[in-house]
């Protein structure tokens, strides 16, 4: 049996699970949390984020994020603060991998667009998604459905959700309905994914020219690091000056994390993983770094996500989002045969709402060019 001695106790063991949904055997050469991501990896959902993108599409270059590098990259923040603060590795890694797994193709605009679409059958959330990924919707093993993930990876997965709807989702929705807090492992996950798309995103916004480096300059947080560069590298420009200041911008947001963390968990002074449960939040931002970053995400908000380049290309993805969605719950023949609901017993409105979900299912499930390609399928008539 694998031991976590080198962990915090109140850290998540993996010796200590809560365990899954169906039961398994202990694996023999690995612990629970890295089965758990070795699953993961290993999913179908998880290759289809090679080809979902960020903010841009996928088509658009070949040198922008996607949802497979963003996770990779918040894993690799995520298990450098995990091992500073002595907490589970394997388990934030996991949750970082499988934490974009819901997306649905075009980022931002696919998920409002589908949510909109589904607004009369129980809404689109892809945190939601992410876990209807994991527990119902891979298929990949004879004895149940989905990965059947540990408690502890599930509940890191689920980041957000409603009281109606955690009220639908057994153990692991319970936490929201007591109004507790998740395993640290789940909370320090939640601010890498934070520092990994804040800081990346300038990277591909000022590479696709969308920012300039002047317009990045009244970034107070930016400019900072920028001006130190130049101090110590004088002359240098273009990408390297750029990554080198991001360089210096990541690494100043996790050293305040850990530092902000550590003497929030000696303050609180949890003992074990369900200390952690009933006290407040403990992984954070300083004050002070906090309002930073919250000028930053202010600053791309404004200047990169409603770029009217970026609107152009969000309003025509969501126009096709719309057009499938339409389409196949209009006529659910259009649909592969594993996602049409037949089952006569039930009533009439229930048979839509299931139609409905399996669509949402289908279409957040695509990729950028493979809903493009569906489109055109369904749209156009091409000359032979």
């Amino acid at each position: 049996m694998f031991t976590d001695t080198h962990l915090a106790p109140y850290a998540a063991q993996s010796a200590q699970s809560r365990g899954r949904r169906f039961f398994e055997a202990p694996p023999g050469s690995r612990s629970e949390f890295q089965r758990d991501r070795d699953r993961i990896i290993h999913s179908t959902a998880f290759r289809r984020l090679e080809y979902k993108t960020q903010v841009f599409v996928n088509h658009e270059g070949d040198l922008f994020r996607t949802r497979l590098t963003h996770s990779i990259e918040v894993a690799q923040i995520a298990r450098s603060i995990a091992r500073n603060l002595r907490l589970n590795e394997d388990l934030v890694e996991a949750i970082s991998l499988a934490h974009d797994l819901g997306h649905t193709p075009f980022g931002h605009a696919g998920q409002d667009a589908l949510h909109a679409c589904m607004k009369d059958f129980g809404g689109f959330e892809h945190n939601l998604q992410s876990l209807r990924v994991v527990d119902a919707l891979e298929e990949r093993y004879a004895a149940f459905e989905g990965l059947n993930l540990t408690f502890e990876a599930r509940e890191g997965i689920l980041k957000h959700c409603s009281i109606s709807n955690a009220q639908l989702l057994g153990d692991v929705g319970q936490r929201f309905l007591l109004k507790q807090q998740p395993s640290l492992e789940a909370q320090l996950t939640n601010l890498a994914d934070e520092i990994a798309y804040n800081n990346h995103d300038i990277d591909d916004g000022l590479r696709s020219g969308l920012l300039s480096e002047a317009q990045m300059m009244e970034v107070d947080f930016f400019a900072r690091f920028r001006h130190e560069v130049e101090t110590q590298y004088p002359g240098l420009a273009g990408r390297r000056a750029i990554s080198e200041t991001i360089r210096r911008m990541i690494n100043a947001l996790i050293s305040d994390l850990i530092r902000t963390s550590e003497q929030r968990i000696a303050d609180h002074g949890p003992k074990t993983i369900e200390d952690v449960r009933q006290m407040p939040t403990m992984i954070a931002f300083s004050d002070a770094m906090h309002h930073e970053a919250k000028q930053l995400k202010h600053f791309l908000f404004q200047h990169l996500y409603r770029h009217y380049q970026v609107n152009r290309m969000s309003n025509k993805a969501k126009k096709t989002i719309r057009d499938l969605f339409d389409a196949m719950l209009a006529d659910p023949g259009l649909l592969p045969p594993d996602y049409r609901v037949r089952d006569q017993q039930l009533s009439e409105h229930e048979q839509c709402l299931q139609q409905a979900r399996r669509i949402a299912d289908y279409i957040a499930g695509m990729t950028d060019r493979y809903a493009i390609r569906e489109h055109r399928r369904l749209f156009e008539i091409e000359e032979v």
